[in-house]
C-alpha cells in the first residue's frame, strides 16, 4: 500500500472544499439510504421468523433446544413509556425516584434554563463547545 501525504487544507480553494464537502455528504446520505432499506428488508424477515419461532415455543410450552444447531429462549420484554409526564414526575419526585429516567441532559432545554437564569450554575455541569459548518448547495 503506497503511502500518500495528506495535503493541508490551505491547498484548496474555498470553492474547492465546499464542492467536495457537499459531493462526500451526498455520497453518505446515499449509501445510508442503500443501507436503510437493506436493512429494513431484513429486519421484516428476521420478525417474520421470530414470530414463527414465539410460534414454536408457544406450542412446545417453553424453550426450544435443538442439539447441535441453537436454543431458543422465550423471554417476556417489556417497554414503559408514559402520556402523563406531569403525573410521572410528581411520582417520581414523590418517591425520589430520579434513578428512573436516563441520565441525559436535553442541550436545548438546558441552554435555555441557563440564559434565563444566567446566577444559577450548577455543580458538575460541564460543556463541550467548539465551532461547526454548515454547507448549503448554491440555488
Amino acid at each position: 500500500m503506497a503511502y500518500r501525504k495528506e495535503r493541508s487544507y490551505m491547498e484548496f480553494t474555498t470553492d474547492q472544499l465546499i464542492k467536495a464537502y457537499i459531493k462526500i455528504r451526498d455520497a453518505v446520505a446515499e449509501k445510508e439510504k442503500e443501507h436503510k432499506e437493506e436493512l429494513k428488508a431484513l429486519k421484516d424477515q428476521l420478525d417474520v421468523v421470530e414470530q414463527e419461532l414465539l410460534a414454536h415455543c408457544e406450542k412446545a410450552g417453553g424453550n426450544i433446544s435443538v442439539p447441535g444447531v441453537g436454543r431458543v429462549a422465550r423471554r417476556v420484554s417489556k417497554q414503559y413509556w408514559t402520556s402523563d409526564w406531569d403525573s410521572l414526575y410528581q411520582t417520581i419526585k414523590e418517591h425520589d425516584a430520579f434513578h428512573l429516567l436516563h441520565q441525559r441532559i436535553s442541550n436545548k432545554a438546558m441552554q435555555q434554563f441557563l440564559e434565563e437564569n444566567p446566577d444559577i450554575h450548577p455543580a458538575g455541569l460541564n460543556l463541550d463547545s467548539r465551532y461547526a459548518v454548515t454547507v448549503t448547495r448554491a440555488s
